[in-house]
C-alpha cells in the first residue's frame, strides 16, 4: 500500500480514538461520572508503549504486517491527540 493510504488509515484509526475517548468522557460526565484522577498519565503511559511497539514492528515485520503496524500507529497518536485536547480544552 502506499504511503497516502498508510498515512489516511492511521489518521482514521487516531481519529475514531479520539472521539471514542471523548464521547466516552462525555457519557460519563452526562451520568455525574467524574473522571478519575491520573486519566491522562494512564493514556500516556499505554501510548508509550503502543509506540515502542510499533517502532519495533517497523523494524523487525515486513511488509505484510503494515495493517498491524497502522493500527499501533493509530493507536499511538489517538492517544497523543486524547493528551492534546484534553490539556488545551
Amino acid at each position: 500500500m502506499s504511503l497516502r493510504g498508510r498515512l489516511l488509515r492511521i489518521g482514521g484509526i487516531g481519529g475514531v480514538l479520539t472521539y471514542l475517548f471523548h464521547l466516552s468522557r462525555q457519557a460519563g460526565l452526562a451520568r455525574g461520572q467524574v473522571e478519575p484522577p491520573g486519566m491522562l498519565w494512564a493514556i500516556g503511559v499505554v501510548s508509550v508503549l503502543f509506540f515502542i511497539r510499533a517502532l519495533l514492528s517497523e523494524t523487525t515485520m515486513g511488509t505484510d504486517a503494515d495493517r498491524q503496524k497502522d493500527f499501533l500507529w493509530g493507536l499511538t497518536v489517538g492517544g497523543v491527540a486524547t493528551i492534546l485536547i484534553r490539556l488545551v480544552s
